[in-house]
């Protein structure tokens, strides 16, 4: 077994379904493997999957993020470029430092109600779906809408925008992916990406005319004002990419989660009235089903992480998803327990560029799922879950279920 082996693996249909298998293959040969090498600019020259190593890497401040390498000009790379999520210090820190005015505590305090209204409206509507033992696809009706009605409130989309939006966020997340880029799937991202600036430019007006007590409306204020520090351009980057992270993560929480937690009755008896644990539950399902798989980071000199060299510039691939299940530090690691002790996941990931909603991803799951199984205890899966085949952002895209 050698690198090249595990990566036609994991690349594989098989792979995509269930890469934890090739994950273990990749922690037998070592937190750290060296790649074939490739005569390409920006194509990753390692990978690592220990956690040690790439939570070590992810709080480096000097290893920095890479852009992917494209010809030409292309408005999904000038999104990304322009957007805290891509860019490196001194940038990121000033972008981040706005957006991070918005999750005070007193917000996010603020928006536990919103939480509660939201699941409780879908909640109605499963009883409704599943009225006589009808089953209906779980993802569709709970673990997507949550999110994305919550972060739309927050932001300021409005509701009846989300379907059209939801089209776009995907041709991004498929760009995002670490298979090759086709011409195909260039264009879709170009024009989703040209289609959303187009959207946010649109709104931001919009705000700008009829504020209202959302984050688009502070933050043109600010921006009015001189105040915000970042520019329109930059704006509507961030809000872009900051709406795709807020929401998809939750997604796949709430839709991976759930075959976990069906799997532990004595937890799911637990869980509504046990606040605490339904906090522990969304830990422990985001260490064994990480949404985000892998990370990329460039060396700021030449190095080596595990004895392996990296030359300066060089790109290295952090494996988030492995490092979650690294049998070095985790005991069992394919095993879901919520009473875990260890180190924290890096499901959203570590250092500087930790994820801005992260905490909304937590108080969306620590109310919901004691709600959900208050509301349905008899809830069960009625169907295989379908998972997106995506090898940046993993998580089901579909689950049938039954309520009880």
């Amino acid at each position: 077994m050698d690198i090249t082996s595990v990566l036609a693996g994991l690349y594989s249909e098989d792979g995509r379904r269930d890469p934890y298998p090739h994950y273990a293959d990749l922690h037998r040969l070592g937190p750290v493997s060296a790649l074939p090498p490739r005569p390409l600019e920006g194509v990753p020259v390692a990978i690592a999957c220990g956690y040690e190593v790439v939570d070590q890497v992810l709080r480096d401040p000097e290893w920095f993020k890479n852009t992917l390498p494209s010809e030409g000009e292309h408005q999904i790379l000038n999104t990304f470029e322009t957007s805290m999520m891509f860019t490196n210090p001194p940038t990121h820190g000033r972008m981040r430092q706005v957006f991070a005015r918005a999750f005070t505590p007193r917000r996010l305090d603020a928006l536990e109600p919103v939480v509660v209204r939201v699941t409780e409206q879908l909640l109605d509507r499963m009883a409704d779906l599943g009225a006589g033992g009808a089953s209906f696809d779980y993802v569709a009706e709970f673990a997507y809408p949550l999110p994305a009605l919550v972060m739309a409130e927050f932001i300021g989309i409005p509701e009846t925008d989300l379907d059209w939006y939801r089209v776009r966020v995907k041709q991004i997340d498929d760009f995002l992916d670490i298979s090759g880029k086709t011409p195909e799937l260039i264009r879709a991202a170009d024009d989703a990406a040209s289609e959303l600036r187009g959207y946010y430019t649109d709104l931001i007006a919009h705000r700008r005319r009829s504020p209202g007590d959302d984050l688009i409306s502070n933050l043109v204020a600010a921006v009015d004002a001189g105040t915000a520090g970042i520019t329109e351009q930059e704006l509507v980057s961030n809000l872009i990419v900051l709406f795709n992270a807020s929401f998809v993560t939750t997604i796949y929480l709430l839709g991976s989660g759930l075959p976990l937690l069906l799997d532990q009755p004595d937890v799911v008896a637990k869980l509504p009235g046990d606040p605490d644990l339904a906090l522990d539950c969304c830990h422990e399902i985001l260490r064994c089903e990480s949404p985000v798989q892998f990370l990329t980071r460039q060396a700021p000199r030449d190095t080596e992480l595990a004895g392996v060299p990296v030359g300066r510039d060089q790109v290295v691939l952090l494996m988030v998803g492995a490092a979650n299940r690294d049998p070095a530090v985790f005991a069992d690691p394919d095993r879901f327990d919520p009473t875990r002790q260890g180190p924290p996941s890096l499901a959203f990931g570590a250092g500087a560029h930790f994820c801005l909603g992260a905490a909304v991803s937590r108080i969306e799951g620590r109310i919901a799922l004691p709600r959900l199984f208050a509301r349905f205890p008899g809830l069960a899966v009625a169907g295989p879950p379908v998972y997106t085949g995506n090898l940046f952002l993993r998580g089901v895209d579909v689950l049938p279920v039954t309520t009880g």
